[in-house]
């Protein structure tokens, strides 16, 4: 039997990977800070992991085989340098110790491409130096080699799983595709920078199913959840634009580009491909497409 307990549940990510899982045969515990129904294979638990008896006390009670650690702080605007990204740093450890400790088997958490010296431009695991510059980034890459470590001493299998740029149902509105998408269903102009950036994109829901195949593979170490394809941030305004007949709507360069706002950053994703045995499912307009109709039914009156 395979049980997995997953964190972050209910989060952009989180919530995406519940029905990956369940397709994957796991019995899923899934945590969140709100009381939810439970379903078929399917158990939800209310905790606050950052109350550091919290993650233990759960893996003691549920002996999981499994966990997947999607749980952090993320709010947009925010989550580059909160003092909140060392309490999840700390919390994580605690949590990923007691699983080690209590007979788990394979661990997989959430890293972040901004562990990476964004000045290489294209992110290959090992290679590329890692060199971040927030402390959300810092505190991610301090809790992967910490874990990497400690995992060798447990004899854990672990990976550490570092995502790239996603976009999909259910992002927060501020970020780049969600707040074109409703810029341009509101008959409003779509302000953004000159868009020559080049960037690395993958569908939520592809995000979810390839950290899920990880979790079911041998795989040890860093892995970059991405698609490997460097994309124009302004191909991706016009490919929205496009498809809601809008492109009188788009304003390039109406707002300035974030300091330090690298021109390339793309992961290599042949560990992702060749070792896990992943691609993803969601061509770029056909994720953009689905983004698309996601916000236009949030915008719809309720019955």
């Amino acid at each position: 039997m395979k049980r997995v307990l997953l964190t972050g549940a209910s989060g952009f990510v989180g919530r995406h990977t519940v029905d990956a899982l369940l397709a994957r045969d796991y019995e899923v515990h899934a945590v969140s800070s709100v009381a939810r129904s439970t379903a078929s294979g399917l158990t939800w638990h209310q905790a606050n992991l950052l109350d550091l008896a919290a993650g233990p006390s759960l893996v003691s009670r549920l002996q999981p085989t499994h966990l997947l650690h999607l749980a952090w702080y993320a709010e947009p605007g925010k989550y580059w340098q909160s003092p909140l990204n060392l309490a999840w740093q700390a919390a994580s450890l605690v949590l990923l110790e007691a699983f080690a400790a209590n007979g788990g088997r394979r661990a997989v958490t959430a890293g972040t491409c901004a562990e990476y010296d964004w000045s290489h431009g294209f992110c290959t695991e090992r290679v590329t130096p890692c060199l971040p510059h927030s402390l959300y980034g810092t505190s991610k890459h301090a809790l992967a080699q910490t874990l990497e470590a400690h995992a060798l001493q447990a004899s854990l299998s672990s990976a550490w799983a570092r995502l790239f740029l996603l976009y999909g149902p259910h992002e927060a509105p501020v970020r780049l595709v969600p707040s074109v998408i409703r810029s341009l269903l509101e008959g409003q102009p779509a302000l953004c920078t000159h868009g020559r950036q080049l960037r690395d994109f993958l569908h939520v829901a592809d995000v979810a199913d390839a950290l899920c195949a990880l979790l079911d593979s041998p795989v040890e170490g860093p892995v970059n959840i991405a698609s490997g394809q460097p994309t124009a941030l302004a191909d991706v305004v016009h490919e929205i634009a496009h498809q809601l007949e809008r492109p009188d709507l788009v304003r390039l360069g109406a707002l300035p580009s974030p300091q330090a706002d690298p021109p390339l950053l793309v992961g290599n994703c042949a560990r992702l491909r060749d070792e896990v045995g992943w691609q993803p499912r969601h061509r770029l307009p056909d994720g953009l497409a689905d983004a698309v109709a996601w916000w236009r039914e949030q915008g719809r009156p309720r019955q």
